[in-house]
């Protein structure tokens, strides 16, 4: 691949030759509430505050933040992303849950069981999860219609090819397509961090 960039796709990716071109988005530590959870940690009918639309349709980050305490330590001002969801979930770094003393349990979004639990403290109390804390796995968001375009399925587990001084391959990145989706790989910023790469970068899929 030449030295594509993120303005060649127009943030939509595309398929050049036999080339098919995603964007990237990159994620932090971070967590989703469900509403009750919401009313626990910051007072009853509480509302999240946006300050920034994420790439996903909907999706936005928070001006609130919470700390996540583990059995060995706690992380504090992490960001809420809205809008509120019917299960909490946190999602972490592999080096926060070292931190924590959590296990690593990487999933995809929604599936929680038998996941590390997990202590949210608020402004307005505190949160114990029985379960809830993961590491994100590496995806891609796409429409029906992108996935038709790049010949892929929901489900399926695809490779993606970086450029660049420390470029390699992303093996295991799991397809999701939605309706409401906006074509972006999101990857977390240790992964990000190892192949150099950021929301600027497009890979591509093979």
């Amino acid at each position: 691949m030449d030295r594509f960039n993120r303005a060649l796709t127009d943030f939509m990716g595309a398929v050049i030759g036999d080339e098919k071109i995603v964007p990237v988005g990159v994620s932090g530590r971070h967590l989703h509430l469900s509403q009750s959870d919401l009313d626990l940690l910051f007072g009853p009918n509480y509302e999240l505050t946006s300050i920034k639309n994420l790439s996903q349709p909907g999706q936005f980050a928070c001006k609130e933040t919470v700390t996540i305490c583990g059995p060995k330590g706690c992380l504090e001002k992490v960001r809420i992303l809205g809008p509120v969801r019917p299960e909490t979930q946190v999602e972490l770094l592999s080096g926060d849950c070292f931190k924590l003393g959590i296990g690593i349990c990487i999933r995809m979004s929604g599936d929680l069981r038998a996941s590390p639990a997990i202590t949210i403290v608020g402004p307005k109390g505190s949160v114990y999860k029985s379960e809830g804390a993961i590491v994100a796995k590496r995806h891609i968001h796409m429409t029906p219609a992108d996935a038709s375009t790049y010949g892929v399925t929901d489900g399926q587990i695809v490779n993606l090819s970086v450029e660049g001084e420390r470029g390699g391959v992303l093996r295991e990145v799991i397809v999701r397509v939605s309706n409401t989706a906006a074509l972006d790989c999101h990857v977390d910023t240790e992964e990000a961090n190892a192949l150099g790469i950021n929301s600027s970068t497009v890979v591509k899929l093979y």
